[in-house]
């Protein structure tokens, strides 16, 4: 199956180049292709003539998204939109990565597939808009929502992810403060993609939740880190209202993979088993 892979130099982009890897893969960046160029994404499938489409490419920075509403949602509204269309076009599957941020955190026990969304910020609204597009457009078609990446590659919409950031500061700081009140899944993209490169593979289209098992807060990942690595830091907990923000994030934002369980492929680990595999590739590669 030939599959274009859309931001395929990020930190999710390059674990899937390198899990496809073997098959007939066009791993492409924005240098490559600006997504939120129309002409741009249709003269990208008249060339390569795909059998599947996977989008990686988004505005991360949630931050950044609020405060220019209009380019996130060229990036993560039209540019997908445009995507769809030319696979539509081309009767290509598409597989798009979505965000737990869909959700307003108010549920407080893990999201399933089916529960409605009420996201909180233009990030997961720009997010949000293009699932309904998809969904509304194409039958043959997968969206993955995820949760708390990180992984061994560079983070291009972040400049790193919070294993570099916590990493970084255990350096530089004689005190870290971190958030106790805000609950997640990270997840390993390497993990993410090798079960995305066997979803793909099924005909079981329509909307899917994929993070590692388990949850805990901002705090507890940190705290994960640090224990593991036998780092020595004060870390702090702090609470959302002591971290000034101009984004509003969901507090609990735990999604479940009830969808993958359904179908007897969920392979996805607890997410500090996948942490410690991690954290040793970076000892390894003296990324520590």
């Amino acid at each position: 199956m030939k599959t274009i892979i859309f931001g395929a130099k990020g930190q999710l982009g390059s674990d899937l180049a390198d899990v496809l890897r073997g098959a007939e893969t066009i791993a492409l960046d924005y240098d490559e292709v600006d997504i939120s160029n129309s002409n741009s994404v249709s003269r990208t499938f008249e060339k390569y003539k795909p059998d599947a489409a996977i989008n990686v490419a988004a505005m991360t920075d949630v931050a950044g998204c609020e405060r220019d509403d209009v380019k996130a949602f060229m990036v993560n509204g039209l540019g997908p939109k445009f995507i769809a269309e030319n696979c539509l076009k081309s009767n290509a599957l598409l597989l798009h990565i979505s965000t737990d941020y869909v959700f307003d955190g108010k549920k407080n026990s893990p999201y399933i597939e089916d529960d409605p969304p009420n996201p909180l910020n233009v990030y997961g609204i720009s997010k949000l808009a293009v699932e309904y597009y998809i969904s509304a457009l194409m039958e043959r078609y997968f969206i993955v929502r995820t949760s708390g990446l990180y992984g061994l590659h560079k983070c291009i919409g972040k400049g790193g992810n919070f294993v570099d950031s916590m990493l970084r500061l255990s350096k530089e700081k004689k005190e870290i403060k971190v958030i106790d009140d805000e609950i997640l899944t990270p997840t390993y993209t390497l993990d993410l993609a090798g079960q995305i490169k066997d979803l793909i593979n099924t005909n079981s289209f329509g909307i899917y939740h994929i993070t590692n098992e388990g949850f805990c807060s901002w705090y507890e990942f940190a705290e994960e880190i640090f224990r593991f690595l036998d780092i020595k830091v004060n870390l702090m907990k702090i609470s959302q209202s002591e971290f000034p923000s101009i984004v509003k994030r969901p507090r609990y934002s735990v999604i479940e993979n009830k969808r993958l369980k359904s179908l007897g492929i969920n392979k996805m680990r607890d997410w500090k088993d996948a942490l410690h595999s991690y954290l040793i590739q970076r000892k390894k590669l003296n990324l520590v």
